[in-house]
């Protein structure tokens, strides 16, 4: 991180920051003090790649105390934290004014717009080697270990790989094993989302600038391409590059070689090139979308996932281990999952693959609070009735579950309360799920709908049983 202190020495006191955005868990080190940045811009010391965070969203101050500082954010940040209540624990969140600090403790979960940001404990050394770690695969389809094993073999080799499947379905985590098995798994593993970078910034991000290149380029700033020296790069969408820079990759390809914005001479690179699509890229090749020179440069072997619901053996270890993890993250106890609950999992189709599993488990966790998953944590199905309207947010510690009826207050037990009370708290947290995505995605339903990890029809649908006015015609 630019300007970043050393992390701290002691590894009970070292922080990681997991970052919960677009579908997938990340987490940075910590500096043991000074300021680290975060938002949307790549300038930030941990950018964000999510359009209701802001450019520049809030300031982590750490030190002996930490501390979060909204830089007048859009969309704003809110900070959500359990405080005990006799035998059971209240959900409090707080809204953060603009420019205003609040000092955070480990565990503490805020979002920043629509990105959940949580401080943990550093994972340790030991998890990670017994393959404990977020990026450790599991592999229980027979189809998938016949998979898992050509790609063994593919990785002592220089060749491009090109990793095909659907959205969500593992092509990341394919090709970070990959990288693992490979003799450059000692150098950097750099994933590149060619269809989230814009394209006027393109080429200054892979290939970098030089100082005076544009009217902004104060300094010389290599490319992302050069970050990646003796590692492995994974083009990620690469079925979204644009025609011009298709040209420009194919000649990095063939070269290994890349030219900074403004340069004279091109600079020497060793990585090797993964890439992945959920695209047909024969299929865009023949219809003139996309270079045959370039698919043939990046389709040295293509390997093709299968989609989480045709290997429904997997569903159930995959959601333990996700289960587990968040659990753990949030300072949790591993919750169960019953035999109905694995059994509405398996039943799903899952057309966001586990991408849309991860979505759903994770909040399910949440929601459980350290209790066991039920069906019901899941939020599989459409209410069958609209919860009521939401109160406008407010600026101060709110209690998000339902207020105490004084027989409540006092401990007796009330008709229904356990599966009422529940039922209309998902159904509230879910409500404000859809809104948050719908403006997110400036009203575009379908878009809603994939970031959501759900099926239009249903999304449709819900937006109908909780009474939220669906946008006008030509936004989705």
């Amino acid at each position: 991180m630019p300007g970043a202190t050393p992390p701290r020495n002691d590894p009970q006191s070292a922080l990681d920051l997991a970052v919960f955005a677009g579908g997938r868990v990340t987490r940075y080190p910590l500096p043991a003090d000074g300021q680290v940045s975060l938002g949307r811009s790549q300038e930030n010391d941990i950018p964000i790649d999510d359009s209701s965070v802001s450019r520049r969203h809030a300031l982590l101050h750490l030190g002996p105390r930490i501390a979060l500082e909204d830089l007048g954010s859009a969309n704003g940040t809110r900070l959500r934290r359990e405080r005990a209540a006799g035998p059971t624990t209240k959900l409090l969140e707080l809204q953060l004014e603009q420019g205003k600090t609040v000092e955070l403790s480990v565990g503490d979960a805020v979002n920043l717009g629509s990105t959940l940001i949580v401080i943990l404990p550093r994972e340790g050394a030991a998890s990670a080697a017994a393959g404990q770690g977020p990026g450790a695969p599991i592999v229980r389809d027979a189809a998938m270990q016949r998979l898992y094993a050509l790609a063994e073999r593919v990785a002592g080799s220089p060749l491009s790989v090109l990793l095909l499947g659907e959205t969500g379905a593992g092509k990341e985590v394919l090709a970070e094993h990959i990288h693992r098995r490979s003799p450059r798994a000692q150098g950097p593993f750099l994933r590149l989302n060619c269809a989230a970078l814009a394209e006027s910034l393109l080429e200054s991000e892979l290939f970098g600038h030089e100082k005076g290149a544009f009217t902004s380029a104060g300094q010389a700033k290599p490319g992302l391409l050069e970050t990646a020296e003796k590692g492995t790069v994974l083009l990620d969408e690469v079925g979204e590059l644009p025609p011009g820079m298709q040209v420009k990759l194919l000649r990095v390809l063939e070269d290994r070689k890349v030219m900074r914005v403004g340069g004279l001479s091109p600079r020497p690179i060793d990585v090797r090139f993964l890439s992945a699509t959920n695209r047909d890229l024969a299929a865009e090749v023949k219809r003139g979308a996309f270079r045959e020179d370039l698919f043939f440069r990046l389709n040295g072997i293509a390997l093709t996932i299968p989609p989480l619901r045709a290997r429904v053996s997997e569903i159930a270890p995959l959601a333990r281990a996700i289960a587990d993890r968040i659990a753990s993250m949030l300072g949790h106890r591993a919750p169960a999952l019953d035999l109905e609950t694995l059994a509405a999992l398996e039943a799903h189709r899952w057309p966001g693959n586990i991408r849309e599993l991860r979505n759903v488990i994770e909040r399910a966790v949440v929601l459980a609070g350290g209790d066991a998953l039920l069906p019901e944590h899941l939020l599989l199905d459409a209410p069958a009735t609209p919860p009521p309207v939401e109160a406008p947010a407010a600026t101060a510690l709110i209690e998000a579950r339902p207020a105490e009826t004084p027989a409540a207050a006092a401990g007796a037990p009330q008709p229904g309360e356990a599966a009422g009370g529940l039922r209309s708290e998902l159904d509230a947290i879910e409500r404000r799920r859809i809104i948050d995505a719908l403006e997110q995605c400036a009203g575009n339903q379908t878009q809603a709908a994939a970031l959501l990890g759900m099926p239009r029809r249903t999304f449709v649908a819900r937006l109908s049983a909780y009474g939220i006015p669906r946008p006008r015609k030509g936004k989705g």
